[in-house]
């Protein structure tokens, strides 16, 4: 069999670059509706409307009221590579417009049948441009641009047999259309399918804009970052700032999917590992199983400190400093994240028909805007009894013994069954010693401003009901008791600011054959590795020696624990290998030290649990992602009950 020949080297034609270019910028219906309207956010329209037929397959139409495109420039607008955005490769170092490669309309034009109406502000008229024949003919049009597409792959039917159904493309085009108007409040977007209005964002601002296109539901399970958390000088090298703002869901509102996770960097919606990593790790010990929380994130970064030319759809980013934006997204969750709801239920009074007041911004209420308008965190004080103190660690071990709970009514008194077996009401000696003298009685008349109230009773041996400003409160004990503990064990453990972590040297140094990017890391990365509290440097080439371990995992497996480092390190954060093995140590220790079920408390003892509760920070969720208290409203007993019908 005799080889072919090879093929001489030639210039491909202008059309085919462009149906090449168009594969890449073109997926679906939904990107030519991306770009187009980036392009008339970059022209300053207020208002763009989208119509489509088909879900977009036969015919999308974006209309704007941006400043338009001059006549003598409209058959430019159609070449590849032909752009007003930009001049220089300073300006592409630092692209602060939606669009700027100059390929999204010759791309268009080459798949389908492409047509231009535009009036600029001095034109006496508008201007219409044909793509495909080339005529330029008078129109009727107000200021701004009016771009149709009809018969999107025409010229490549293969490509249109990848489409799905018009419902699934009229979906995509929403979305694409939704992640725009998240971000620019100050734009109003309709969109027609079929010749009817399907969605439409009147202008507004920006935390009417978040309840408009995602729901009254998700401001009011959600909480604003505040600015004092997020607007932050890392201390980078060249000494610039990340800014984070935006809103992030409550752990009780997350989703089965990652449909509500929206990022955007200097205003454009981004896909990016780095910002997604860092929200994601900000859940890590309050979620529930794999539940998927919501997000709506802007990142604000010198434009010359991020490269938005990596991908032709420009989805795609990619950080100068990674480490440094990864940081900025988790620490600006993770504060926002530690606000307890409990505050916020005592600073809302009940209403006379049972209905609390508005939720602030601080407890995920529409008060406020998106952005960094957010109050700080409260300094709360318990009112009045000085004397109610905290549940101990050193008293944890008093508090394991599983003992039955005798089922005592609130008031002391036994039940029936109880009087007839010869029970007796548990007296104060019966508590622990340490609880009876640090858990002081308390004040019924200063108990109204807590914001977890009044414990009244223990119910099942497993759950406090207390009584507040709103109504009824719902404890589970141990998962409260749990969030206490766990949290006082990692403040013990974390390490004073600017202190390496405690390291544990080794007896005998544990060694494993590493590849040369493990060897590479572990060279450029001694310092990191050294504040992490662990010592790996090479004994050889391709063999790494680790002479020290984080002394809080003494238990842990030196060479896995190094291997999993080393391999963060070199993608984004390896400090969260180490802080994730220690917390899961430090959970199951909480886990085993809170106080169990059916274990009996005195009253002192249920309020002194929760005024801890109110001082420690994620004490809304166990170390599980279980909820650890809930709210019973007046308003919702009185339904119970149909009072007021």
């Amino acid at each position: 069999m005799t080889a072919a020949a090879p093929r001489p080297i030639r210039a491909l034609p202008d059309e085919l670059v462009s149906q090449i270019a168009a594969g890449e910028v073109v997926e679906r219906p939904a990107s030519v509706v991306r770009e187009l309207v980036d392009n008339a956010l970059d022209a300053g329209a207020r208002q763009i409307t989208v119509r489509l037929v088909a879900g977009g397959v036969r015919s999308i139409s974006v209309e704007d009221d941006g400043c338009g495109i001059p006549p003598d420039q409209l058959v430019l607008a159609l070449q590849r590579h032909a752009t007003s955005k930009i001049a220089s490769l300073f300006d592409l170092e630092s692209v602060s417009t939606m669009g700027f490669r100059g390929e999204a309309l010759a791309a268009i034009s080459s798949i389908a049948d492409v047509s231009i109406t535009s009036r600029s502000g001095d034109a006496a008229f508008a201007s219409r441009l044909d793509a495909r024949s080339g005529e330029l003919q008078p129109a009727a049009r107000a200021q701004g641009t009016s771009v149709e597409v009809r018969e999107l792959f025409f010229s490549t039917p293969a490509r249109r047999k990848f489409l799905k159904t018009d419902a699934t493309e009229l979906a995509h085009c929403l979305e694409a259309v939704r992640r725009h108007a998240l971000v620019r409040p100050e734009v109003g977007f309709a969109v027609w399918h079929d010749g009817k209005l399907v969605e439409q964002w009147r202008r507004a601002d920006s935390a009417q804009r978040l309840a408009d296109v995602l729901g009254e539901g998700f401001m009011t399970q959600s909480r604003a970052l505040a600015p004092s958390d997020t607007a932050m000088d890392l201390g980078s090298a060249t000494g610039a700032a990340v800014r984070v703002w935006g809103r992030v869901g409550l752990p009780d509102a997350a989703r089965a999917r990652a449909d509500q996770q929206y990022a955007y960097v200097n205003g454009r919606y981004v896909r990016d590992r780095l910002i997604n990593h860092g929200a994601r790790s900000a859940y890590e010990d309050v979620l529930h199983g794999q539940r998927q929380p919501s997000w709506v994130l802007f990142v604000e970064i010198d434009p010359m400190r991020v490269d938005v030319n990596v991908h032709p759809t420009k989805i795609e980013v990619r950080f100068r400093d990674g480490r440094e934006v990864h940081q900025a997204v988790r620490h600006a969750v993770e504060d926002s994240l530690a606000l307890s709801r409990a505050p916020a239920a005592a600073d809302t009074a009940a209403l006379p028909d049972g209905t609390g007041g508005t939720p602030t911004a601080q407890d995920g209420g529409p008060a406020g805007s998106a952005g960094p308008a957010t109050p700080a965190r409260p300094a709360w004080v318990p009112p009045g009894n000085g004397g109610q103190t905290t549940l101990g660690l050193q008293d944890l071990a008093l508090l394991y013994a599983q003992e039955p709970m005798p089922r005592w009514t609130s008031a002391g008194a036994p039940t029936a069954q109880q009087a007839q077996a010869g029970d007796a009401a548990p007296s104060a000696a019966a508590a622990p010693s340490w609880l009876a003298q640090r858990a002081a009685p308390v004040a019924a008349d200063s108990a109204e401003a807590w914001p977890l109230g009044r414990a009244l009773a223990q119910l099942a041996g497993a759950y406090i009901l207390a009584e507040n400003r709103q109504g009824l409160v719902v404890v589970d004990m141990h998962a409260a008791h749990e969030r206490i503990v766990y949290e006082r064990l990692k403040s013990a453990q974390a390490p004073d600011s600017g202190q390496a972590m405690a390291s544990q040297p080794l007896l005998i140094p544990a060694t494993f054959a590493a590849t040369p990017t493990e060897v590479a890391t572990a060279e450029a990365q001694s310092d990191a590795l050294a504040a992490l509290g662990l010592d790996v440097a090479p004994l050889s080439p391709g063999v790494l020696a680790v002479r020290a371990r984080p002394a809080a995992l003494a238990d842990a497996d030196p060479v896995a624990l190094a291997r999993a480092v080393l391999a963060e390190l070199g993608e984004v954060d390896g400090s969260r290998v180490v802080q994730r093995a220690r917390d899961e140590l430090l959970a199951t220790m909480a886990c085993h030290g809170a106080v169990r079920a059916n274990r009996a408390l005195t009253l002192p003892e249920m309020n002194a649990l929760l005024r801890d509760m109110e001082r420690t920070d994620r004490a809304d969720q166990c170390n599980h992602g279980r909820p650890t208290w809930r709210q019973v409203t007046v308003k919702e007993l009185d339904s119970l009950f149909m009072r007021g019908r």
